[in-house]
């Protein structure tokens, strides 16, 4: 357990977590670094880290009980307000554990969920993050209204906690059904601008959350994103016009980046944002060369982008923060791990012009390939066998 000196600035938490029989170690410790993150991030401070090992959760409240009142008494000791656990609990989970602690208790969605909140700033990002709060909470209210049910309800009565149960519910249900509406809407425009611009050739910027893919777009295009050194700085998709000398201007794109273990109603909020991966000409995926988790950091770019149907489409991989590779043998192992991969520092501006090069390259040979295949394919059909037309008329047939 870690323990950090008090200021009063800001909203202190008790951050846990549970490493289960069977989880690397160094996985752990990653997904445990990335939740301190994103407290800072979501503007807490983190007063106390409490880790518990067990080889599966306790379904009660995921935590053992024992654990749980260890983390109430210190959360009593350092004056927090919030106990915040890396996991996806369920609504009973959450109630069992805030009977005890007696505070406010928040899982890895809900947490991630407050920082989108917190960073939405166009209308489609807003109704996406309204629209997975919303999803989140409808099935939490199962028991929001439980004491009331207790209570009042019995034979021959129908507790007022149930009807109120009922109307939340369908208070929920409709606000779901109206923000998909809006999101649908929102989508329909989105297509309409991409057809307006469908004969341009188009890139997109892809990779985890923090690894400098919108200070990698503002180094190429001089574009004025905002840029912090934070999870999910940007949620909203930014698109801007880059020249690349011996081959022209492309539209290139910058997405939301992604994380380990995000929530698939998240996801699945943020799908018509992410469709910008899947109609595109080339995907250029950034990592974090200075990070000790590059390996995992790539695995679930790949992994999102195959659930999203694009794992197959070409690429050119950039290695971004190059001028923190102080190491010689670590840059050299991973040129060896890497080596279709272009060095750059979107800080310096080291390798930027060779990283345009790779992409003008990349895309000649793309459109070559495509005019190649769109021959063939005119080729294959030239050779299909015409369908029979109909039977000659009669000599003496004449129309009536």
């Amino acid at each position: 357990m870690h323990l950090t000196k008090r200021t009063d600035t800001v909203e202190r938490v008790v951050l846990a977590g549970v490493m289960l029989g069977g989880q690397r170690q160094a996985l752990f410790d990653q997904d445990m670094d990335e939740m301190a993150q994103l407290c800072r991030t979501a503007g807490v401070e983190v007063a106390a880290t409490v880790v518990q090992r067990r080889d599966a959760p306790v379904a009660s409240t995921y935590i053992g009980g024992g654990k749980v009142e260890e983390i109430r008494d210190i959360m009593r000791e350092r004056e927090c307000r919030a106990l915040i656990i890396d996991c996806q609990l369920s609504p009973g989970q959450v109630r069992n554990i805030e009977e005890v602690v007696q505070a406010k208790v928040l899982d890895r969605s809900q947490l991630i969920l407050d920082i989108f909140a917190k960073h939405a700033s166009t209308t489609e990002s807003q109704i996406q993050v309204e629209l997975a709060q919303m999803r989140t909470l409808y099935p939490r209210l199962t028991h929001a209204w439980s004491h009331f049910s207790r209570q009042y309800a019995g034979v021959g009565t129908k507790g007022p906690g149930e009807k109120q149960l009922e109307v939340d519910r369908r208070l929920v249900q409709k606000r779901i059904t109206d923000l998909s509406r809006r999101l649908k809407d929102v989508e329909k425009g989105r297509v309409t601008q991409r057809k307006g611009r469908s004969d341009a050739v188009r890139a997109t910027i892809v990779g985890y959350t923090n690894v400098g893919k919108s200070s990698l777009l503002n180094r190429l295009t001089h574009a004025d994103v905002l840029v912090e050194d934070k999870l999910f700085a940007t949620l909203d998709t930014t698109t801007r016009r880059l020249f690349l000398p011996g081959f022209g201007p492309i539209v290139l794109s910058d997405t939301v980046g992604f994380l380990r273990k995000l929530p698939h109603h998240l996801v699945a909020s943020f799908k018509s944002t992410l469709q910008a991966a899947l109609e595109t000409d080339l995907l250029v995926p950034v990592l974090d060369a200075s990070s000790a988790w590059i390996e995992s950091q790539r695995d679930t770019v790949e992994q999102v982008l195959a659930e999203l149907g694009a794992g197959n489409l070409p690429r050119v991989t950039v290695l971004n923060k190059a001028d923190l590779l102080r190491d010689p043998v670590a840059r050299k192992g991973l040129e060896v791990a890497y080596p279709d991969a272009v060095f750059v520092s979107a800080r310096t501006g080291e390798g930027l012009e060779q990283l345009k090069t790779r992409l003008a390259q990349a895309l000649a040979e793309r459109g070559a390939g495509q005019a190649l295949s769109d021959a063939v394919a005119r080729k294959v059909e030239s050779y299909q066998p015409k369908p029979p037309g109909p039977p000659p008329l009669p000599a003496d047939y004449h129309r009536v």
